[in-house]
């Protein structure tokens, strides 16, 4: 059995706690790497709040989205229409009161369909020029739509593009910045595609129509502003609340214009539109808080053009409202994801959202600070969990990693639906989640290896029971050297050189097994710890490794079983075929108890859990004298004194070889059931007469008293004990001692 030293079992304890720092680093050092897949998991953690608690509406929307459907198709034909009905639609929703009238829809090319695109064309085929001119002085079908502006104000859109396409984009009301231009984050376009210049110039405000989706494809945040060749441009969105509020230039508050510190100088702060100020990302971004699937109200295109809702019904819907001009048929492949909708919307409803959100002034955020506030939380939580984790149980860790990972979550929660923050549990649930899973994986296979230790360390000594004990609770088991109070069994065969003499080696090897193997199961189940087997000899004691309060009398009954079996087997055996049981076995059994050192002994090759002390080689010379006194088992005094009840016989004091305190020991003849018979009550009469008689050298009163007492030596079988006495009685009444004489036997053997 190997004994671990102590520095490595200290760094076995701090085994859990090593690792548990080492997962954490880990999950810090992913948290600043933030990877791809974990910060979808944190996209998907904030769109599963917007789904749980999506933007409750006012009551009173001050947005209306006209959808150019399939419906709309059906009835006014494929896509694009003549621009006169886009006109008529335009005309429709300004004398219905419409605030402002937003496209998302770039005419970046004229109208096919206009009468001077028609003359051009039968120009070239040569037709009547009649025809010709007459068509071409009609007026166009955009200047027409450009006309319709003046009804009501009108938001066109353009499309930024990476490449040095179109012209550069000139804002209605350009932007004011404070600070540097962000060029780090804020996304930058070479180049643009913009309507036509009449509707350029007619229309009241233009917007980027650019819509960003992540990388899953869902759209979670909306450009406010951009930057187009060195320009700052608006978003749609931003663009339509500033018309529809007749408000001057948006600004844009960049980090060095406002003292905050983030990851690079200029990066976007907020946008400030009037009165309201729009907390963005560092990339200019707004987190839009979506409402419910279908909350705003959607208006057919093709029904406002056919005249199919009546003008009353119109204004009802679209009066005093800003008014959102897109398309969801498929055509028009406008179709987006959003974290609130199952399947795809038209990409107008994004725009139309941003501007209701501005418009409420409910804005979601994930301020600067969260990053920090959320490292710290998971370093903090996930140091206190490395120290404390090892120290509790599986459950209790189990239940303490339950409650932190659904107060960080619910914390998370609170700050979306309470404070509108964003912040971000995942990190810190890992960190949580990993320590713990980790963790306990090295506190199990460290038990499980120390339980290995212990079986093996063990399985020899103690009952399969023990083991599983001091398995199950490791604390109660101290492997290095201690002193305790022990008991202590010394079994040997009477005559086993003559056996060796008799048979052959395999013989006396299969006697030993059979012989053994019913010893160590009775020492086994009376708690006792095997030490060793000598030969034919062995050595046995309790209360080690485990307590036994009762190990004095565990051991006298193991004794006393050991002798009852050992008849048994006398009984038995020789009859049995294919065994070398050696007729009639006898055993002697040494017992004493006191103060023994026990643990890892040995050399630094080989070690072993054993015992040593005064206690265990008295033991072994209590067992030598069995055979000299005539009785099978032979206990010191201060095991005697822990056996009330038992049928213990005082038989003699003795100073054996290599001590020189002398020791009373007693013979242990049976338990409580023979205590209490009358034979052994007269044998204890006779005797106690016996040894005062002889310790008073009143040698003719000893020896009439041990003949008094000779039939029950010899009904208990100890016999020898009768002859032994009545030999050394005649001896010191022939020789006696003299007045020196202490009545100590000086026992010459071992």
């Amino acid at each position: 059995m190997a004994a671990i030293p102590e520095r490595m079992r200290s760094l076995s304890r701090l085994g859990p706690e090593m690792a548990g720092l080492l997962v954490l680093l880990l999950v810090a050092f992913v948290q600043f790497a933030d990877i791809a897949p974990l910060e979808r998991v944190r996209m998907q953690v904030f769109d599963s709040y917007q789904q749980a608690a999506p933007r409750e509406g006012t009551g009173d929307t001050r947005v209306v989205v006209v959808d150019i459907d399939e419906d709309s198709i059906a009835a006014l034909g494929q896509w694009p229409w003549p621009r006169t009905d886009l006109a008529e639609l335009t005309r429709q929703l300004g004398e219905a009161g419409a605030e402002t009238v937003v496209f998302d829809i770039v005419f970046s090319e004229p109208d096919r369909t206009s009468p001077t695109a028609i003359a051009a064309r039968y120009a070239d085929m040569d037709r009547d020029a009649a025809l010709v001119e007459e068509f071409a002085g009609l007026p166009g079908h955009d200047t027409l739509f450009a006309e319709s502006f003046a009804e009501v104000p009108v938001v066109t859109g353009f499309f930024l593009d990476p490449s040095e396409i179109g012209r550069d984009v000139e804002p209605k009301a350009g932007f004011t910045i404070h600070g540097s231009l962000p060029t780090e984050h804020v996304r930058e376009f070479a180049g643009a595609l913009l309507p036509l210049p009449e509707l350029e110039e007619a229309s009241a405000g233009i917007g980027s129509v650019t819509i960003d989706s992540d990388a899953d494809g869902i759209v979670r945040r909306a450009s406010m502003v951009s930057i187009q060749r060195g320009v700052l441009v608006p978003a749609l969105s931003l663009e339509a609340v500033r018309v529809s509020q007749d408000l001057g230039s948006p600004n844009l508050l960049a980090s060095d214009g406002t003292g905050e510190t983030r990851t690079a100088p200029g990066a976007a702060v907020s946008v400030r539109l009037g009165e309201t100020e729009i907390p963005v990302n560092d990339a200019g971004e707004m987190w839009i808080h979506f409402p419910p699937p279908d909350s705003i109200e959607v208006v057919s295109a093709g029904a406002i053009v056919t005249g199919e809702i009546s003008t009353e019904e119109l204004a009802q819907r679209v009066s005093g409202r800003i008014v959102f001009v897109g398309g969801s048929a498929q055509g028009l492949q406008d179709l987006v994801s959003t974290p609130v909708s199952q399947n795809q919307i038209a990409g107008v409803t994004v725009h139309a959202a941003a501007a209701e959100q501005i418009l409420a002034g409910h804005f979601l955020e994930r301020p600067d600070w969260a990053l920090g506030l959320e490292t710290m939380l998971a370093l903090a939580i996930g140091i206190a969990l490395v120290f404390l984790l090892p120290r509790l149980g599986a459950l209790q860790g189990a239940l303490a990693t339950s409650v932190l990972i659904a107060t960080i979550i619910a914390g998370s929660w609170y700050a979306f639906t309470r404070e509108q923050y964003l912040l971000d549990p995942t990190y810190p649930v890992i960190a949580i989640a990993a320590i713990y899973v980790v963790q306990t994986a090295v506190v199990f296979f460290r038990e499980e290896r120390q339980r290995r230790y212990i079986h093996s360390a063990f399985d020899r000594y103690l009952s399969p029971e023990m083991v599983r004990q001091i398995a199950s609770d490791p604390d109660t088991l101290e492997l290095g050297g201690e002193e305790r109070d022990m008991s202590v069994l010394m079994c040997d065969i009477r005559g086993f050189s003559r056996i060796s003499e008799r048979y052959s080696p395999r013989q006396v090897i299969d006697f030993l097994i059979d012989f053994l193997t019913p010893m160590s199961e009775i020492l086994l189940a009376h708690k006792a710890t095997l030490d060793k087997y000598i030969g034919d000899a062995i050595l046995a004691f309790w209360n080690a490794p485990l307590d036994d309060p009762d190990h004095h009398r565990n051991a006298a009954r193991a004794a006393l079983e050991m002798i009852k079996v050992t008849g048994e087997l006398n009984a038995t055996m020789p009859e049995s075929k294919g065994t070398a049981w050696p007729g009639d076995v006898k055993i002697g059994i040494g017992l004493n108890s006191g103060l023994c050192c026990v643990g890892n002994m040995g050399s630094r090759q080989r070690l072993s859990y054993t015992l040593i002390g005064d206690t265990v080689n008295v033991a072994s010379r209590l067992e030598g004298l069995t055979k000299q006194f005539g009785v099978p088992i032979i206990a010191g005094s201060a095991l005697a004194e822990k056996l009330d009840g038992f049928a213990m016989l005082e038989i003699d004091r003795v100073r054996v070889v290599g001590r020189d305190a002398p020791e009373t020991i007693f013979a242990l003849l049976g338990d409580e059931e023979l205590a209490a018979e009358d034979v052994f009550g007269r044998i204890a009469s006779h005797h106690a007469a016996m040894l005062a008689a002889y310790r008073a050298q009143e040698w003719e009163k000893a020896l009439a008293s041990l003949e008094h007492g000779r039939p029950s030596y010899e009904t208990l079988g100890i016999s020898g004990l009768y002859r032994l006495y009545n030999e050394r009685l005649i001896m010191l009444r022939e020789n006696p001692p003299g007045a020196q004489w202490d009545g100590v036997f000086q026992a010459t053997s071992k």
